[in-house]
């Protein structure tokens, strides 16, 4: 059976120091570089059915930042709108269109469809410009990773119905923590392409989904 075209990613990635391997919470990922981090705790993957309270959370971060190579700085006040501000001439200059983006203390959200790019290349993209301009404005140290490496991971999107429950999903992140809704200029109303109204029927997408049992 055919595969269904990818759409859309969804680009996430965590700001340096946050989300460790062994974070209580759970994570993606399976080993520990560090052995002075593995001994903050252990690793537990994927997320955790019984989440730990925010107090012990704390307890965790403030525990790493004493053995982190970096300070550990969260994403907030004026460092949110210059990340957004850099993240929108990106978007500008290679012509993506953005469907929703959440800037969060400890990491980013942001939704971007089907571009020439891959996946990777965007995330290179975004984050060198905002290390960039929170360097330049003073607000990081200049040896500063600002996110963390690895170039964070993608969600690939294949169908509009994927991409109208992950928009909400974004956007709701920052009311989560009781942080303001955040609305940019540069983020796009979707239109459910590539089945906007209008679109062909015959169009290599719609054959894919037709094939694969998911059209009309």
């Amino acid at each position: 059976m055919a595969r269904p075209i990818v759409i859309a990613h969804h680009l996430i990635w965590t700001v340096y120091g946050w989300w460790l391997p062994n974070d209580p919470r759970g994570s993606t990922s399976r080993t520990v570089a560090s052995d002075r981090l593995a001994a903050l705790g252990e690793l537990h993957f994927g997320r955790k059915k019984i989440q730990p309270q925010s107090r012990d959370v704390r307890a965790f971060y403030e525990r790493a930042a004493k053995e982190l190579k970096h300070p550990l700085l969260e994403i907030r006040d004026d460092a949110v709108d210059l990340v957004a501000d850099s993240f929108a001439e990106v978007i500008a200059e290679q012509k993506y269109t953005c469907y929703a983006c959440a800037i969060m203390p400890d990491h980013v959200h942001i939704l971007i469809r089907k571009h020439k790019h891959r996946a990777e290349e965007m995330i290179d993209l975004l984050q060198n410009a905002s290390r960039w301009a929170l360097i330049e404005a003073g607000l990081r140290p200049s040896d500063h990773p600002v996110w963390t490496g690895g170039g964070g991971w993608t969600v690939f999107l294949d169908h509009p119905d994927e991409v109208e429950r992950t928009i909400p999903y974004i956007e709701q992140n920052p009311l989560k923590i009781g942080l303001p809704r955040q609305v940019w200029p540069f983020v796009a109303v979707y239109d459910r392409w590539p089945l906007h109204e209008g679109h062909s029927e015959n169009s290599p997408y719609v054959k894919r989904l037709r094939a694969a049992g998911r059209y009309p």
